[in-house]
């Protein structure tokens, strides 16, 4: 592990950097401990508390964990699926508020995904999987549900779809799809969607994914895309004739 010394910019992100890199490489292997402070230290030729902080950024990206006593220190960690869900999330919500990101592209995007798993899905659902679909519809059919909880049952409904293909890997790569892209749509589309329509596309799914029908599933997503396409573009649209009309009297 190297760090430029001539870089004088953050040598404790350096030393993080070439940390993680190791562990990403497999140089350095689950459980494995770390070197001591003092080691690290002597290593990268800085102090111990340089080294402190770069302890700090890994153990903040859960790439390792600190234990007391006497066979105590840093240790590569196990990072499980679950506690990787919550930065893949956080990140494409970040990626998709901060870089401008059209409508139009994260519902292409959001739908392709989920739509390529939805065969998996079909074949490997099981009872708890379409339980929890057909809860979340229920849920959506009270009357009394606020617009949060609607959304929030929309996302947990999408959530079981993609979890209903029984692989991990699918289903953390499509968190930032179901959990971050759904929930900045639902913000735009939910004063104009009808839920009655939500609903009527979602029984269509659940009951495709219970006879193992993926084309019929794929049918009702691809149908539910153009109508979420489409009331994204007039909600859109709405927004910039505001827009416009609030300039030309403010001009």
């Amino acid at each position: 592990m190297k760090i430029d010394p001539d870089n004088k910019s953050d040598l404790s992100a350096q030393i993080a950097k070439a940390i993680r890199d190791a562990i990403v490489s497999g140089d350095m292997i689950v459980d494995q401990r770390l070197p001591s402070e003092a080691e690290l230290a002597d290593q990268f030729a800085v102090s111990r508390s340089t080294v402190r902080e770069a302890l700090k950024r890994l153990a903040a990206q859960s790439l390792i964990r600190t234990q007391r006593g006497a066979f105590g220190g840093a240790f590569v960690n196990r990072l499980s699926y679950e506690e990787a869900y919550g930065d893949q999330i956080t990140t494409a919500t970040l990626l998709l508020s901060m870089n401008g990101i059209s409508f139009d592209v994260a519902c292409e995007a959001r739908y392709a995904l989920e739509r390529a798993c939805t065969p998996l899905s079909a074949e490997r659902r099981t009872a708890d999987i379409l339980a929890s679909m057909r809860a979340e519809i229920h849920r959506q059919a009270q009357p009394g549900l606020s617009d949060e909880s609607f959304c929030a049952s929309d996302v947990a409904f999408h959530r079981a779809l993609v979890d209903g293909a029984g692989n991990p890997v699918l289903s953390y790569q499509l968190a930032g799809a179901v959990e971050a892209m759904q929930p900045l749509m639902n913000m735009i589309t939910f004063t104009a969607r009808s839920r009655e329509a939500i609903v009527g596309f979602h029984i269509r799914i659940a009951d495709a994914l219970e006879v193992r029908a993926p084309d019929a599933a794929q049918e009702a997503l691809h149908e539910l895309e153009a109508y979420t396409l489409h009331l994204g573009r007039d909600v859109m649209a709405t927004r910039d004739k505001a827009e416009r009309n609030k300039d030309s009297a403010s001009a």
